[in-house]
């Protein structure tokens, strides 16, 4: 059976595949975690334990590092796990494998706060308490405190006394109870007191501990999580640290060749074309100044698994705390997912007044694109395809509620029109979109029109450009294809007349006379009584 819903320019979301062809012997660790089991079973495994090497190297007893979800920050901390219990037959063949080390089992705490999304009261007690209660049996503590900063420094003391080796403690996802109530003040403040009191004993015990390390997706300011422990190290923008997670383009051709060449067989497509479809969709991630971009692990095994491109990065409860930010600060959206900013504005979220370039950029959504080190400013963007989709998905509802009975049917029709050069079907088309707006829904200025639009095109796969600077003004929306040129001036509760006489007087299209593609002139205003686009007034620009 064949299914072939495609958004034009943008993602194959399927392609004619044979069942029977896709199916082979490679194990690709999709979804497993744990390394132990990942490497019992012989699935694929891209070695990053020089990275343990690095750490033990430079001597450093505390160290914190973070990278969006799905990224393979569990997969590092459980073979961080296995390494420090000792069992060297796992790591057979791999990088550390040759490293001077003792192989002597280290005790390891690894507390794991991603089982749990934290929405109620207590739900972080039930996560400690179950593992305390286990660590506890394993030392075999009997008095047991009420207090649970109490209980796991009096694990941390017995471990180290019962086994004779300081205690290593792996913290996957430290930060798990405060992203889930960004917007719950209360339930956050309380979760961030209940962790401040367990991290605490990092510093208190710092006798008994060998190492610590600690995962999350976000690095927050102006909060005391950590207050106690000032001699942590930040390796997220580490360039040493900078491909620990994720998949280099090197790695994906030396360890994954024989998945691109099916996948390659699936599109009827060389391998080389294979990869360049890889890279567009999940590619682009730079977490550091320096060195290249790297893949999404979860998404390029998931696309090689099915031998099929598709959208496999899946949202958390962050993208709509995003979406209210850039809706609260009235952002343009084409700026903000192409800009510049200090390096430092990176690091750290304020509760009370999120960021949006840190929130984006700590979830995933932005990446770093390039890096001046004497400005020490970074240029960021949106990494591929797939986070493209993602995004502008979540933030459509944000900017216009839409009748959806056949969206397929009329993003074919939009596309068509656009492709096709047929400028007053291209309004029409676009103006189901908005009709379907409800009459509670604001659409307060111009500025969220253009926003709407600039999502709308641009997650089906249209060339579109907000605010484009010409030597007589600005173009408020520019769409291009291969053989047309749309220049759109918007205009809200206004007239379309405005708008068209906007163009004629700026003579925008003269930055385009000698382009060989056909111009067309669209003046359009914006009803939000009726939520139409209202009498669009429509000229080819004669050459």
């Amino acid at each position: 059976m064949h299914q072939s819903f495609i958004y034009p320019n943008l993602i194959v979301i399927f392609a004619e595949t044979n069942i029977e062809m896709i199916t082979e012997d490679i194990a690709y660790p999709i979804g497993e975690q744990d390394f132990k089991s990942l490497r019992e079973m012989g699935c694929v495994y891209i070695d990053k334990t020089m990275y343990i090497e690095k750490i033990l190297r430079q001597r450093t007893k505390y160290l914190f590092f973070a990278r969006p979800r799905r990224f393979g920050k569990s997969l590092f901390l459980s073979t961080l796990r296995y390494f420090f219990e000792g069992e060297r037959h796992l790591f057979q063949g791999l990088h550390i494998d040759s490293f001077d080390w003792d192989w002597q089992a280290y005790p390891v705490l690894y507390l794991d706060l991603n089982t749990d999304r934290f929405l109620q009261p207590g739900k972080l007690e039930g996560v400690l308490n179950t593992l305390f209660r286990n660590w506890e049996r394993k030392y075999e503590i009997d008095e047991i405190s009420d207090d649970y900063s109490q209980r796991f420094k009096t694990i941390i003391e017995t471990a180290h006394e019962k086994t004779g080796r300081q205690v290593v403690i792996l913290v996957h996802e430290y930060d798990k109870p405060l992203v889930g109530n960004l917007n719950n003040d209360e339930a956050f403040e309380e979760y961030r007191a209940e962790l401040a009191s367990i991290y605490s004993n990092l510093k208190s015990s710092a006798e008994h501990i060998r190492f610590v390390f600690l995962t999350g997706v976000s690095r927050f300011s102006k909060l005391s999580v950590f207050s106690d422990l000032n001699n942590i190290r930040d390796i997220s923008f580490s360039n040493d640290f900078a491909d620990l997670c994720g998949i280099t383009e090197r790695e994906m051709l030396d360890s994954l060749s024989p998945g691109i060449e099916k996948l390659a067989k699936a599109y009827k497509i060389s391998f080389k074309d294979a990869c360049s479809l890889l890279k567009r969709n999940y590619d682009g991630y730079k977490f550091a100044g320096e060195g290249g971009d790297i893949y999404n692990p979860w998404s390029l095994f998931s696309a090689l698994a099915e031998s099929r491109i598709g959208l496999y990065w899946s949202r958390t409860g962050m993208p709509v705390i995003i979406a209210e930010s850039l809706k609260r600060i009235n952002a343009d959206l084409e700026k903000i997912l192409n800009t510049a900013c200090p390096f430092d504005m990176l690091s750290g979220l304020d509760l009370r007044s999120p960021n949006p370039l840190a929130l984006l950029y700590q979830t995933g959504y932005l990446t770093i694109k390039d890096y001046d080190l004497t400005s020490d400013i970074v240029r960021l963007g949106v990494p591929n395809i797939e986070v493209k989709k993602d995004l502008f998905d979540v933030l459509l509802p944000y900017y216009i509620k839409v009748k959806r009975e056949s969206p397929t049917a009329l993003v074919f029709d939009i596309v068509q029109s656009i492709k096709g050069g047929e400028p007053e079907k291209m309004i029409r088309d676009l103006d189901i979109f908005f009709a379907g707006i409800p009459y509670d829904m604001k659409m307060e200025d111009e500025n969220n029109l253009h926003n709407a639009l600039y999502i709308l095109l641009s997650i089906i796969g249209i060339d579109v450009h907000t605010e484009v600077h010409t030597s007589c003004g600005r173009i408020d929306l520019l769409v291009t294809t291969p053989d047309y040129i749309y220049i759109i001036e918007l205009k809200f509760n206004k007239d379309s007349n405005n708008a068209i006489d906007q163009i004629e007087a700026r003579n925008y299209e003269s930055t385009y006379l000698n382009d060989a593609r056909r111009i067309f002139k669209i003046g359009v205003n914006f009803s939000p009584e009726t939520r139409h686009l209202d009498k669009p007034i429509i000229y080819e620009v004669e050459k």
